[in-house]
């Protein structure tokens, strides 16, 4: 799987980094699957700039998963409405293990809990 981890905390870095992803994203797509991966730092330097958030719905749109790791849990639900609000034909998935997953959950369209250490 073709790997865009995004991790720069400094808008224009940023918007070079999301950019260069996209270009190779379209370079890959007949080879093999595209993942984003995304920080909750990171996430929300591109949540404070809507052309940011453009293109990285952008770069979600092209890839088949996009795993969000150290974020808020309003960020988490952030994500999924992001998406819905830009793809509203599109069906999101969310998947969490514990409490702090609930928001992202209830605001997917099929919403998975998994029983783990936080709770059931």
């Amino acid at each position: 799987m073709n790997m865009f981890v995004l991790s720069e905390t400094e808008p224009t870095k940023l918007r070079v980094e999301i950019v260069d992803a996209l270009g190779n994203q379209g370079m890959t797509k007949q080879a093999r699957d595209n993942a984003v991966i995304v920080d909750g730092e990171t996430l929300s330097v591109i949540q404070s700039d809507d052309d940011l958030v453009k293109e990285f719905i952008d770069l979600c749109i092209g890839a088949n998963v996009v795993l969000a790791c150290r974020v808020s849990p309003k960020q988490k639900a952030e994500i999924v409405l992001m998406m819905r609000s830009r793809n509203p034909e599109k069906t999101t998935l969310a998947i969490g293990d514990g409490a702090n997953d609930v928001n992202m959950i209830t605001a997917a369209h099929i919403g998975v809990g998994i029983a783990g250490l936080e709770g059931q």
